[in-house]
């Protein structure tokens, strides 16, 4: 039985080491963020899990996929459950390395080792060894944890760090599991992330190249997909899977148990969260082996598929983003986590620009927002949403006890049109930016009656905010305008 918070047994047990880094540090908001990641995890699609693929990056970039996997087995009781790690720290372990204490410890307690199964696999399997040393840094191992004190409290743990990617090595330590861990309420979690720090397009292309190839249940098949891949030399690609090791031997360990196949969950990376840049990019992805016969991959969604310029956007898709963009500002004071941007229809899949404005009893608050969108506006709108809250320099970061009295604004954009002077300007119907001498500035459509100003009295503002004298807009400055679909939380009051 698993040790409650608070309680230090006078055993062997590996402390925390990446609390406060990749996830959060105070027992209750990690239990939180635990359970608000899985209150929006994807629903259950297998019956009978034996072994899951989750990632183990920052919960605030791969938490949510991590509960879509874990949400496969979280109605199943376990006694035990296996944590498949990846080698990050010695590049010369070429075995399989088995914690040799009692425990590891989290901020929500004690996780304790099961020695039977320890012991067993040692029998087992020549490659296993004890050794702390793989374990003493080693995060992907720890940052699984919380998960499972959350979900199964009662469980032990057997922590196991696999040196290489050998599919010799790996798919003996899988048969060494299968009889171990036979009789017994099991699970195994292989721990890894996808494909490193390419940008957001081609993450997607290598990552559901190598998801495709984990659903077949073929080792072989893996390591030759993955490995096709870096000979590509795509740039940017440092690798496909930095915990191969650990799903090639969760898909020996799962055949062996009598799993039929693979079945992809869910998949993201790390642009796709609203902290995230896609420039360059990990990717994530939940995958279950089970003995469900017949399952399906989840498809990538079809980019031609009700995206276009005329998509439209439904009252229901303004709600949800409203409740989107606040939720991203409450999770990230409550948690120092972010939701990822579910359940809003098609209409939010275009790339289009965005600001969110926040008001305080009618009073501005913050607002930030981007003119020309590098991710779907679903994404977007908690980007700015988290920047109007925490970084317009005008106010002070946005503090969790005020969030109740913000009434949140969001402008999507449309695109940017040249206009060649102040008379193609219509007050309350365009937005204009202002771009003279290296300097620029943009006003939303609905500031300038707002503020009660003409044309003129605007764009002279509009000079004072980019660091220009009233009246530049009149010579050598460039204009542009663009319209904006205007909605708030206000505006559905009623509805709700």
């Amino acid at each position: 039985m698993g040790y409650q918070a608070g309680q230090q047994p006078d055993n062997d047990i590996r402390p925390s080491v990446v609390a406060g880094r990749f996830y959060p540090a105070s027992a209750a908001t990690l239990k939180l963020t635990v359970q608000k990641f899985m209150e929006d995890a994807a629903p259950v699609q297998v019956k009978n899990p034996l072994a899951i693929v989750v990632p183990h990056a920052g919960y605030i970039f791969s938490g949510q996929i991590a509960a879509d996997g874990y949400r496969q087995a979280a109605n199943h009781s376990y006694e035990v459950i296996v944590i498949l790690g990846t080698n990050h720290t010695s590049g010369s372990f070429r075995k399989i390395s088995i914690y040799p204490g009692d425990g590891f410890s989290t901020p929500l307690g004690t996780a304790m080792i099961d020695k039977d199964v320890v012991k067993a696999l040692l029998a087992a399997d020549s490659d296993c060894v004890l050794d702390r040393s793989l374990h003493q840094q080693e995060h992907s191992v720890e940052v699984q944890l919380p998960f499972i004190q959350v979900l199964f409290p009662e469980a032990r743990i057997v922590p196991v760090v696999i040196g290489t990617p050998d599919i010799d090595l790996c798919s003996r330590l899988g048969e060494a599991l299968a009889k171990c861990l036979k009789g017994r309420r099991a699970l195994i979690v292989a721990s890894t992330d996808l494909s490193h720090y390419p940008d957001a397009e081609t993450a997607s292309d290598v990552d559901h190249k190598t998801l495709a190839a984990m659903e077949k249940l073929d080792p072989a098949l893996l390591q030759k997909v993955t490995q096709t891949q870096m000979k590509r030399a795509i740039p940017n690609l440092h690798t496909c899977a930095c915990g191969e090791a650990p799903i090639l031997a969760a898909m020996s360990a799962a055949k062996a148990m009598g799993a039929s196949d693979g079945k992809v969950i869910s998949y993201a990376h790390s642009g796709d969260v609203s902290i995230g840049e896609r420039d360059r990019v990990v990717g994530y992805g939940a995958v279950v082996f089970s003995t469900d016969p017949g399952s399906a991959s989840v498809k990538e969604p079809d980019p031609a598929a009700a995206t276009g310029p005329d998509a439209p956007l439904t009252d229901a898709d303004k709600i949800a983003l409203l409740a989107f963009a606040r939720e991203t500002i409450n999770r990230y004071l409550t948690t120092q986590t972010v939701p990822m941007a579910r359940g809003i229809g098609p209409g939010a899949d275009q790339p289009r620009g965005v600001f969110v404005t926040l008001k305080k009893r009618g009073n501005l608050r913050g607002c930030i927002g981007r003119m020309i969108p590098d991710k779907p506006l679903r994404e977007l709108v908690g980007t700015v949403a988290l920047q109007s809250a925490l970084e317009d320099p005008r106010f002070k970061p946005v503090t969790l006890p005020e969030l109740k009295d913000l009434e949140i604004e969001i402008s999507v954009l449309t695109p940017m049109t040249p206009v060649p002077g102040a008379d193609h300007i219509v007050v309350g119907r365009d937005g204009v930016l202002i771009r003279k001498e290296g300097r620029s500035a943009v006003f939303l459509p609905q500031v300038a009656p707002e503020q009660g100003w003409g044309r003129d009295e605007m764009l002279d503002h509009l000079c004072l905010k980019a660091g220009l004298p009233r009246g530049s807009w009149k010579q050598g400055a460039a204009l542009s305008t663009f319209q904006a679909i205007i909605f708030s939380e206000g505006d559905f009051k009623s509805a709700s």
